[in-house]
């Protein structure tokens, strides 16, 4: 029994270069994106930390924040 990634493979040699290539680019752009989105989180973190520690906010407890959220959704 072939794994899903050996059927894809099997599947894909059938291609032509330029359908091949055409995937190659997809599935290449797909893992940009990934490190795109890596790359806007750590820097989303890094403005947060920041943040708290210039004390342009204040950090709150979670048991705090999640009565807060509760209480905002009744």
């Amino acid at each position: 029994m072939q794994t899903p990634i050996e059927l894809i493979t099997t599947e894909a040699m059938k291609l032509t270069t330029d359908e091949r290539e055409a995937i190659v680019q997809v599935l290449i752009a797909s893992l940009e994106n990934d490190a795109q989105a890596d790359e806007a989180l750590a820097a989303e973190v890094e403005r947060r930390i920041a943040e708290i520690e210039n004390g342009t906010v204040k950090a709150i407890p979670v048991d705090e924040a999640l009565a807060q959220i509760r209480a905002s959704l009744k």
